[in-house]
Formats: C-alpha cells, structure tokens, sequence
C-alpha cells in the first residue's frame, strides 16, 4: 500500500468519527435542552396537546369519505320524545287478593284445596268447619222458626216476641259469614247441621295454605289467601332524576322475557311517594290486564315509558357526537368541504337523538357516522402539523462538499 493510499484512509476515517461526535452532540443538546425558554417550551407544549387528542380540522373528498363510510345529516330543530327503560317484575294486583279466615271458633274436619298454586273457582268448597257455637245458632233459628209458625193464632205482641226471635237468629248467621241459602235451608227444612262448608269467594288461585285437616282454629285466623289474577301488576324502579317525566294514567309499553316480541301495555296506577334514599330512586305501579293467564307473579318485565320533551330544541343524531370524557364534539362541513371539530353542549336525549344546548345552529350540516374515524384522522394531520416544527424534524438541506483531501508527498 502506497503513501497515498494510506492518508486517504486516515482522512476518511477522521471524517466519520467528526460526523459521529456531530451527531451525538446534537442528542445530548436535544435531551439537556433549557425547556425554560419560552418559545421552545410553548413549541413542546403545542406538540404534545396535539398528540395528546387535540382535533383539527380535515378535507375529506367525496370517494374517502365513502371508502371509510362517513354521512353527514343537518341539525334539526323539534321535539325530542325520550323513553325511560326500567327493569321490573310482575305481581299480584293486592286489591283481589282475599283471605279467608273464621268469624268463630272450631275446627276443620274437610280440607278441599290443600296445597298452595290451586286454582279455584267462585263459589267452590275450600273446607267444612265443625264449631259448637255455630251449630248451637243454627238450632236457635230452627226453633225461633218453628216458634212463629206455633204462635199464628196468638196474640200480636206474642206473633211479635216470636218474630223477633226469628230475626235476631238469621242476623247472628248473617253476621258469622253464614250464607243466606244454608240459612234459608235451615227454616224450610226445620233441620240444623253441625257443620258448615265454607266457599270460595271468587275465582283464584291459592298463593298461601296456613291451614291442615283437622286443626282447630281461632276467629279470625287466616286459612288461605286467595289472588285474582285476572289483573296483576307489574312494579319497577325510576332513578330520581326520571321522575318528572312519569305521571299517573300515562301508559306504558311492557316487555316480557318469557314473551318476546309481545309487548303490553298498561296504565301507571301508583307512584310511590318517598324517593328510596339509598338507591335514589322511585317505585313505579303499571297494571295489566291478564285474562288470558299468562303472566305469572315473578316474571321479568321491562317497562318503557316515552315522554315528549317541554318544547322544540335543536337536535342531531346522537352518532355525531363524540365524547372525549372532558368534552363534546361534532364536526361540521364548511361551505368549501373541510370538517371543522366544534365543541357543543349536550342537553336531553332520546335513544337516537340529543339535544345541542350551544355550539351548533339549525341547518348546519355534521358527520353522522364514523365519527370516530374522522376524529382519528385530524388528530393524526394536528399531530403532525405540530411536529413539523419540532428541533431535528426538519428536512435535511444539501450541505457543501467536502474538499478532497490534500495528496500525499512521497518522502
């Protein structure tokens, strides 16, 4: 190797080493730089809030914007009509539920419907009753009877005692519950019984059995408690801030999941009067009519309950608005196509529209659906626009040639 050869090596190689500690003076200015300097922190600051999720504005041609499937709607003006959802479940209506119970002492000698969930019919035996006193009136009345019918050729203050008598043993019977027939039945026949069959009031089924054959019971001990359920209700809960929207008599629709696709609907019949303090909310009575019989006490329900707003509001589709969780926004497509983002405020709701309170005008048209797409793409293009003037993001300019090195002299 000649002479030559070998500074022209040495050369290169002092001018990659020069270009290395170039470079690696340019990171550590980068990395120890004095952020104090306005300009330089309000530039840092820029471009972090733009990759932090700032928007800005995006242009969007007409085959972009069907490729990532975006439409657009206007703001309208009109009334929103919300609907309150609320999980509840069906009951008894416990103004036909009866009990049956004793207005004497005795004992049941014949049990008829002797488990809980019978059905049972108006006017069918539930049980026979054996009660010493009952039966000592029943005789009173047969001879208080049989008394008037001996005395038809006496005197009239005799005829009178004696009907007295007759009419002070049918109020007694009256007044334990005896039915008029086995009164009636009494005095025809001149014959009383020691027992008494006791009936079903109406139709119904038995929903509680507190009673056995054979056991004695006291007056007004309840035996059975009987439900109608020709007519049930169905009880759920309206969060606090619901509460004005949900009236008595208004109708709402009632969804049940052993019957989907089979809606019901049924008048608001109570609201409770105190807010539960625990959970905030408020109970809700819906009552149904179930002559068919299918629905049964414990069964889910869904309630909804639509209620028109108070007046006209500007409104969009709820799938134009995008929540960042520290705001609200839409983007709105200016005259020349761009999409600016315009932060709004929200105000009440339906299930596909929203109100806008301020930061939108009625006939100003906004991205309807794949708003979040949309968003991505300007906070990337504001992403980059800030970093375009970030230290070392600049393009690289042509610098002058390096001169040859000098050549070498032969010693």
């Amino acid at each position: 190797m000649t002479f030559e050869t070998v500074a022209r090596v040495r050369w290169r190689g002092v001018a990659l080493g020069a270009v290395v500690l170039a470079v690696a003076a340019g990171v550590a200015w980068w990395a120890t730089r004095n952020t104090s300097d306005p300009a330089a922190a309000a530039g840092h600051a820029h471009g972090a809030g733009a990759a932090g999720g700032t928007s800005g504005p995006v242009m969007l041609d007409s085959a972009q914007a069907a490729r990532i499937g975006v439409s657009y709607a206007q703001a309208e003006r009109g009334v929103i009509e919300q609907e309150i959802r609320s999980v509840g479940q069906v009951t008894y209506d416990e103004t036909l539920v009866r009990t049956v119970s004793l207005k004497f002492d005795g004992w049941v000698e014949r049990l008829f419907v002797d488990f809980t969930g019978r059905a049972v019919r108006a006017g069918e035996p539930l049980l026979v009753t054996y009660a010493p006193m009952l039966a000592s009136a029943e005789e009173e009345l047969v001879l208080a009877h049989q008394l008037l019918r001996d005395v038809q050729g006496a005197d009239s203050a005799t005829r009178r005692g004696a009907e007295r008598m007759l009419i002070g043993a049918r109020e007694r019977l009256r007044n334990w519950d005896v039915p008029a027939e086995e009164i009636a039945r009494a005095e025809e026949s001149g014959e009383s019984r020691r027992t008494l069959e006791i009936r079903a009031p109406y139709d119904g089924v038995v929903i509680e059995k507190l009673v056995n054959e054979g056991q004695r019971v006291m007056a007004g001990d309840p035996l059975l408690r009987i439900a109608d359920l020709r007519r049930v209700w169905v009880e759920a809960e309206v969060f606090e801030q619901d509460v004005a929207l949900v009236r008595l008599g208004q109708r709402v629709t009632v969804e049940l999941d052993a019957f989907a696709g089979r809606p019901r609907s049924g008048p608001i019949v109570f609201l409770q009067p105190t807010v539960d303090p625990e959970t905030r909310t408020l109970r809700v009575r819906v009552e149904l009519d179930n002559a068919d019989g299918q629905l049964r006490p414990g069964m889910y329900a869904t309630i909804r309950v639509r209620a028109t707003g108070s007046g006209a509001v500007v409104h969009v589709p709820r799938s134009a608005v995008l929540s960042t969780g520290r705001r609200d926004i839409v983007f709105v497509r200016m005259d020349d196509g761009m999409l600016q983002p315009r932060p709004v405020v929200l105000g009440i709701a339906s299930d596909d529209r929203v109100e806008i309170r301020s930061g939108l005008a009625v006939g100003e048209t906004v991205v309807s659906s794949a708003t979040f797409l949309v968003d991505a793409e300007s906070n990337l293009g504001a992403a980059l626009g800030a970093m375009a003037g970030m230290p070392g993001m600049e393009a690289p300019t042509p610098s002058k040639s390096v001169p040859p090195p000098p050549p070498a002299h032969d010693h």
